[in-house]
């Protein structure tokens, strides 16, 4: 039986592999990783990194402490080891002032800050470690560990997106776990925000609690942060924080508000994708898109029926506006309160235009529905 084209493939690619094993044994001063795609040397005078313990687990600590750490490592190697950049995951992790020279044979050390606070459960956070190193230019670090709260509000933030007709309250619940062992009171609630209503209810005394946050229709403002707090009884988290952020979408919303070409003339003939997201109560019908750039097309594709539509414009190569020339994107609706979208095109200046000069009279605008 004739193998496949995919088993003749793996052969071949096997036999490449030890053609190349058998081509670094004869030379003892070189280590030649094999790849399918390119051949890289790595001479065995060079540096090598070597990490005593890569993954380290902090255990288990308060949620709001500062866990630190060193990371001790080697070079192995017989040249000097330089470290480039230490890069943390995230923000909650940072890096202290690690070795960045180590000769053959010696150690040195990179400090991590790992800040626990506002973390609950078990975390993970990841470093990266950039060296000269042709083996490993690239090294990930782990710090793991579980973090203790005293008290578990899940989730911290009461977040509401009504649309702009809406008529309804919206409500989120909030809940609250005591993880001590003695018995937990709340008291005290307060939400100075009168277009927001919070009300405590307890489902396990001492233990657990339920916090219901009401926004209240019809919405005044387009824009509502709201602390919410509670006190406890305590020491450990004194008090409970809930920020509740309402913010009112607009009638028809287009993402991203504007298209924006690159400075002309344009090398290719490139296309942008524009989303038109319908959040009002009825749905709408869009049709008849049309922009205003000669030898530019626009098409229209309803994604979710009268409510997620995307439009795709596609620019002629070699087009460069013109100063003073505005342009966009129109289509009509059947909304009447809305009856049409124009989305605004930018073209960014050319590379040599003299400062203040724009490519076209357009200033930065967002999407805009008429009324």
């Amino acid at each position: 039986m004739e193998p496949s084209q995919s088993t003749r493939t793996l052969i071949g690619v096997l036999f490449a592999f030890f053609l190349e094993a058998g081509a670094s044994a004869a030379d003892p001063g070189v280590v030649t990783p094999s790849t399918s795609n390119a051949k890289i040397e790595v001479r065995a005078d060079a540096p090598r990194i070597e990490f005593a313990e890569p993954i380290h687990d902090f255990g288990k600590v308060d949620s709001g402490t500062f866990v630190k750490h060193s990371y001790i490592f080697t070079n192995a190697g017989k040249a000097t080891l330089e470290i480039s950049g230490v890069k943390p995951g995230c923000g909650c992790t940072t890096a202290g002032d690690w070795d960045k020279r180590v000769e053959p044979g010696k150690t040195g050390s990179i400090p991590i800050q790992f800040n626990s606070g506002g973390y609950g459960g078990q975390v993970q956070k990841t470093v990266t470690v950039s060296c000269n190193d042709p083996a490993h230019p690239d090294v990930l670090l782990q710090l793991k560990g579980t973090v203790w709260r005293a008290i578990d509000v899940t989730p911290t933030i009461a977040t509401f997106t009504p649309g702009p007709d809406s008529l309804s309250n919206e409500t989120r619940v909030i809940r609250i776990v005591s993880n001590l062992d003695e018995p937990l009171t709340l008291s005290d609630l307060q939400c100075t925000n009168h277009g927001v209503q919070a009300e405590l209810k307890t489902l396990r005394e001492g233990k657990e609690f339920e916090l219901t946050v009401t926004a209240l229709a019809p919405f005044q403002t387009q824009h509502i942060w709201a602390p919410i707090i509670m006190k406890t009884s305590t020491s450990r988290m004194s008090n409970i924080t809930v920020n509740c952020y309402l913010n009112v979408q607009p009638a028809i919303a287009a993402m991203p508000s504007q298209i924006t070409l690159p400075g002309g003339p344009l090398t290719n003939a490139p296309k942008f994708d524009v989303t038109i997201r319908n959040y009002t109560t009825n749905s709408i019908s869009l049709s008849e898109p049309t922009i205003n750039v000669q030898g530019a097309e626009v098409k229209l594709a309803e994604i979710q029926p009268g409510r997620v539509f995307t439009l795709t414009a596609s620019f002629p190569q070699g087009f460069q506006s013109q100063l003073g020339q505005p342009m966009e994107v129109n289509v009509k609706s059947d909304n009447p309160k809305y009856p049409s979208v124009k989305i605004p095109i930018i073209q960014m200046p050319s590379v040599g235009t003299q400062p203040g000069a724009q490519t076209n009279s357009a200033i930065h605008q967002s999407a805009s529905v008429s009324h």
